[in-house]
């Protein structure tokens, strides 16, 4: 099975079995958003558990 190419863009395995991903939002319309807001939005975050499984999926490299 190879790796969905999208999904390696957009997501990055923690050293711990963790999945990072980008948040939404922050591509464009920034002049209404407050800066605390572009700010949260730049980091990381981690995707749910609900969705792990799913993501681990397209992330397979075997």
């Amino acid at each position: 099975m190879k790796t969905k190419s999208g999904a390696k863009k957009r997501f990055v395995l923690t050293g711990t079995g963790k999945i990072k991903r980008k948040r939404a939002y922050k591509s464009h319309i920034l002049t209404k958003k407050s800066t605390k807001r572009k700010r949260r939005l730049g980091q990381f975050t981690t995707v749910d558990k609900t969705m792990e499984k799913k993501v681990k999926v397209l992330l397979a490299k075997s």
